[in-house]
């Protein structure tokens, strides 16, 4: 049989697939990895089936008594669709040819559920609230879950790396479960009368960017340089890092109005930084400003090199970077990641040479422990000879305010690159509909005010290859960060209004508000259980048509000059509700400028509606409501949802 499968071109520790030529593999399976024991297929829809087999071999599929047939193309590749089921099962099903077959057995019809985003959607049932409790009632035949594993890959793939396995809700599974997916799916199947399927692809601290594929990043607009760049990776890797680090030096030079390129020679070294062993995170380094330190910052040493060093290939070690680096050798970039620990990169005959060599590794850490560290002899060059050189002496100077761009390849910030491995090679795949909770990664200013548009690209992307306008729910984010309300802009808020505008104009959409069950100083909140409440709640209405029941939180429809201030007017089929206080709180007003917001005071006005004081100031444009990374809101709906953080002109 002939099975298309995929090289890996490793330029670093981290693995960037690029696609191969078929290779026969006469034990590999017939069907995808998806339709493997336990699968839950989607109800009520024509069912894809798809696979690898000999190129012109005829495949023959059989479901709950249908029977199709189809011949592989030229590259292996075959599918086909089934006739619809109803919610039942179990089934068996079986793809044959000539020389063998492959089955598939206790297969469910249902509901599935694409349940993607960042480490908010990995994190498992075992690490929620009542976990032991939750785990032990677990049990549960008509639950079932599959986790896609990390992978990325600059090309568009067909298959996974490796098998997947569906398991079944249980106590011996349901700890390792995507907790908000599996809560979420819980509460639904109260209802739905019908099993639930549950597929996770998601990678903690990953952006959007990378879950969207490079066309539609492109019809988006914004990422043409980058696009160009990994273009040229795809070709040749080093080609790639090497226009990757010209581009990137222009973007410093452009951002920081100072004379020092750290990347080359420094007049004056010893102005440059601190010397450190870079043994221990730059958190420990004896600097106050540093012990909560997220940001870049800069790592230089210098290695003397004989003619005879210096002619042959080298490899240069880092060691245990945390998180993302781009390398320089005299000047040169020869790599960059954000993958993987530990760090090597290749250096080519002709980039070190005879005398003083510059090592430069700019490092970005937007998380806990920070820098380049490690025991000292993991840094080092190791020539074409087989000898080694310690690479030590090493200064290191943060650059505070000053965020570097990513490259285009990094697996959880790159561009298409977690789609091409991830979610391309789903295929068709027949989905109910997608639960997507991602965003944490993308709550700078810049990109909370790009986000929309991004979201909006990616559900239709996503629905563009599955051939199905299905629907999806989205988590926004929980409050995280500073308790402080401070009247400055918050790159949070502005990715919360991104989703919320994102799922009005979509149209197809809800979102489930999450403002009041977070943590403060955990970007991970364990009561998963709510998050999964309320997406059902969401679902039941969006997918469903349930009524009365809506997606959460009461939504502004309009605020206008009324006597005495500004009107706000929400949606809701009940009255509006303060928690804990007399009067709503958090509710600024603003003119253009960020400069001009301030807080007001309001107060309920009849069932579904705030009136707000204008204030003191410039004349407001706009009203904001729980706008702050981490606000104290105390404004519910008749359901006893929070309203959710918002921003609306006023008209």
């Amino acid at each position: 049989m002939v099975q298309r499968t995929a090289s890996r071109q490793a330029w670093v520790l981290c693995a960037a697939w690029i696609a191969a030529a078929p290779l026969y593999a006469a034990d590999a399976p017939l069907m995808d990895a998806l339709f493997t024991d336990h699968v839950v297929l989607q109800r009520d829809r024509p069912i894809p089936i798809a696979g690898h087999a000999a190129a012109g071999e005829e495949v023959i599929v059989t479901l709950s008594g249908a029977t199709r047939s189809v011949r592989a193309g030229a590259d292996g590749r075959w599918s086909l669709t089934m006739p619809e089921l109803p919610a039942g099962g179990p089934h068996t099903l079986t793809a044959r040819t000539a020389t063998r077959m492959q089955n598939a057995h206790d297969v469910l019809v249902g509901d599935v559920w694409l349940c993607s985003g960042q480490s908010n959607m990995e994190w498992s049932v075992r690490g929620a609230l009542n976990s032991r409790a939750e785990i032990a009632a677990s049990a549960n035949d008509e639950i079932r879950h599959v986790r896609i594993a990390h992978a990325s890959s600059t090309t568009p793939r067909d298959s996974f790396d490796a098998p997947l396995e569906w398991k079944v809700a249980g106590p011996d599974t349901t700890g390792e479960f995507s907790a908000v997916c599996y809560f979420f799916a819980r509460d639904i199947a109260k209802s739905a009368n019908a099993p639930q399927g549950l597929v996770v692809s998601a990678w903690g601290g990953s952006k959007i960017q990378p879950w969207i594929s490079e066309a539609a990043l492109e019809t988006l607009g914004g990422s043409e340089k980058s696009l160009d760049v990994i273009a040229a990776y795809r070709n040749n890797p080093a080609d790639g890092i090497a226009k990757w680090g010209e581009w990137w030096k222009s973007w410093w030079r452009a951002s920081k109005q100072q004379p020092a390129e750290p990347w080359g020679v420094i007049r004056d070294e010893a102005s440059h930084g601190m010397d450190t062993t870079a043994q221990t995170p730059w958190e420990s380094f004896p600097l106050p400003r540093l012990a909560r330190y997220d940001g870049m910052g800069w790592y230089r040493a210098h290695v003397k090199l004989s003619a005879a060093q210096a002619k042959q290939a080298a490899t240069l070690s880092l060691g245990l970077v945390d998180e993302v680096d781009l390398t320089f050798v005299n000047g040169r970039a020869v790599g960059s990641s954000g993958c993987c620990p530990e760090r090597s990169y290749a250096l080519p005959a002709g980039v070190l040479k005879a005398g003083d060599n510059i090592v430069a590794v700019n490092v970005l850490d937007t998380y806990a422990a920070g820098g380049m560290y490690g025991p000292a002899d993991k840094r080092f060059l190791q020539f074409a000879d087989g000898s080694k050189l310690p690479v030590s002496g090493w200064r290191f100077a943060d650059v505070p305010g000053l965020i570097p761009p990513r490259a285009p390849w990094e697996p959880t910030a790159g561009l298409g690159v977690i789609y091409n491995a991830m979610i391309a090679p789903l295929g068709q795949y027949g989905f109910r509909g997608v639960v997507w909770y991602q965003g944490e990664s993308n709550t700078t200013i810049f990109e909370g005010q790009a986000y929309k548009d991004q979201l909006l690209a990616l559900m239709a992307d996503w629905r563009k290859q599955f051939a199905t306008q299905f629907p999806f729910l989205v988590v926004q984010l929980a409050n995280y960060g500073s308790r402080a309300q401070p009247l400055e802009e918050s790159g949070l808020a502005l990715t919360r209004e991104a989703q919320r505008r994102a799922v009005l104009e979509d149209g197809n959409a809800a979102l489930a508000v999450t403002i009041d069950i977070g943590n403060p100083d955990d970007i991970h909140p364990t009561n998963k259980q709510e998050v999964g409440r309320r997406l059902a709640v969401a679902a039941r209405k969006l997918v469903y048509g349930a009524t009365p029941l809506r997606a959460s939180g009461a939504q502004p429809i309009s605020a206008q000059p009324a006597a005495g201030g500004i009107l706000v007017s929400f949606s809701d089929d009940e009255p509006l509700a303060v928690h804990g206080s007399l009067d709503p709180n958090t509710f600024q007003v603003c003119g253009a400028e960020q400069v001009s917001c301030r807080f007001v005071r309001a107060r309920l006005t009849g069932d579904t509606a705030v009136t707000l004081e204008p204030g003191d100031g410039e004349r407001p444009t706009r009203v904001r409501y729980c706008w702050a990374d981490s606000p104290a809101c105390n404004l519910y709906d008749g359901h006893g949802d929070p309203v959710g953080p918002f921003e609306i002109a006023i008209k």
